[in-house]
C-alpha cells in the first residue's frame, strides 16, 4: 500500500500562484509514476501532469503547459505542482496518484490521495 497526502490548495485570484505538494509513504517504489489529476464539479477527472520516480521524465497537459510545472524531491518522496498564472478554469479538486506505468488515464492509477481544493476567482 502507498499512502498519498496532498496539501497546498486554497482560494486565490486569477493570475496568482500556488504550489501543491504530495507526500508519498508506505511501499513506494522506483517503478512508480506519480501524477496530478484534477476534477471540477460535473466534469471527469483529467490528467494535469506526471513525473517518473527518478524525475527523469515528466509531461504536462496542453491546458497547463507553460503555466504549471511538476517536480519531485525532498526526503518524503514528495511531488510538487507549481501553478502560475492561475485561471478560473483551473478551479477543481486536485488529486495526486501513483501508477506502475506512464499514463494519462485515471484508470491506470492504483493509489490516490484525498484531494485538495483549488479555487481561482476572477
Amino acid at each position: 500500500q502507498v499512502q498519498l497526502a496532498e496539501s497546498g490548495g486554497g482560494l486565490v485570484q486569477a493570475g496568482d500562484s500556488l504550489r501543491l505538494s504530495c507526500a508519498a509513504s508506505g511501499r513506494t517504489s522506483s517503478n512508480h509514476y506519480m501524477a496530478w489529476f484534477r476534477q471540477a464539479p460535473g466534469e471527469e477527472r483529467e490528467f494535469v501532469a506526471g513525473i517518473s520516480w527518478t524525475a527523469e521524465n515528466s509531461r504536462h497537459a496542453d491546458s497547463v503547459k507553460g503555466r504549471f510545472t511538476v517536480s519531485r524531491g525532498g526526503p518524503d518522496n514528495t511531488m510538487y505542482l507549481q501553478m502560475n498564472n492561475l485561471k478560473p478554469e483551473d478551479t477543481a479538486v486536485y488529486y495526486c496518484a501513483v501508477s506502475f506505468a506512464i499514463a494519462t488515464q485515471a484508470y491506470a492509477y492504483i493509489y490516490w490521495g484525498q484531494g485538495t481544493q483549488v479555487t481561482v476567482s476572477s
